[in-house]
């Protein structure tokens, strides 16, 4: 558990940060997410995860395994339409596999393919990069950071928005940045901390915090 709170620029009213972590991972315990076999594999999973359900991707993965194909030179060199029909189930295959061949020419041309190298420039540096790759936004680029390179930055998504707007903490319409700005600047650096408390308010707007809330059982209310 954590016990220091900190100040909250940019927020409605005072954000109790740490006091959320700690109600939310007293309700469902760790999450242990990102559930990959590789770091390779959590950034093809951040990429396939764009507009679809994790379960879609979960099938998407399976053939991508299936077919031996889970490494950064196989999946370069298989064609974009195997590459296509074995990605189908994420949905929108035709342009996430423009997307992953994006990344993967990127990885390739500044990285010589190697995720090692990628990993060890310094992640605000490398994050600029991942955004002017095709198809890569700030929730996807935050997530290879994250999950994949252990790099301490938040993750922001529809459901962090959703959250603490309904909980008035900040407005429905706040930007990506400024969202990300409050839990960045008041919460230790350390992406273990910021890997768990994304990983629990996915948890808790999937299952708590819907379109249609169920606030009666909401651990934060």
């Amino acid at each position: 558990m954590l016990s220091a709170q900190g100040k909250y620029a940019g927020a409605r009213r005072a954000v109790p940060l740490l006091d959320i972590y700690n109600k939310l991972y007293r309700h469902f315990g760790p999450r242990r997410w990102w559930p990959a076999d590789t770091d390779f594999e959590i950034i093809i999973g951040a990429i396939l995860t764009q507009n679809t359900s994790w379960s879609n991707v979960e099938k998407a993965i399976t053939n991508l395994k299936r077919a031996g194909l889970l490494t950064p030179r196989k999946l370069q060199s298989v064609s974009v339409r195997t590459l296509a029909r074995l990605i189908k189930p994420s949905g929108y295959y035709n342009i996430k596999v423009k997307r992953l061949k994006s990344f993967l020419d990127f990885l390739f041309k500044e990285y010589n393919g190697s995720l090692k190298r990628m990993f060890s420039c310094d992640w605000r540096v490398l994050r600029e990069k991942l955004l002017s790759v095709n198809g890569i936004g700030p929730e996807t680029a935050d997530s290879i950071l994250l999950y994949a390179g252990n790099k301490p930055v938040f993750v922001i998504d529809a459901y962090t928005k959703r959250i603490f707007s309904r909980h008035n903490f900040v407005d429905s319409g706040v930007k990506y940045e400024q969202l990300q700005k409050i839990f960045m600047e008041n919460l230790p650096h350390q992406a273990g901390l910021f890997n768990e408390y994304h990983a629990l308010i996915v948890e808790l707007g999937k299952n708590i915090c819907r379109t249609k809330p169920r606030c009666q059982i909401c651990p934060i209310r």
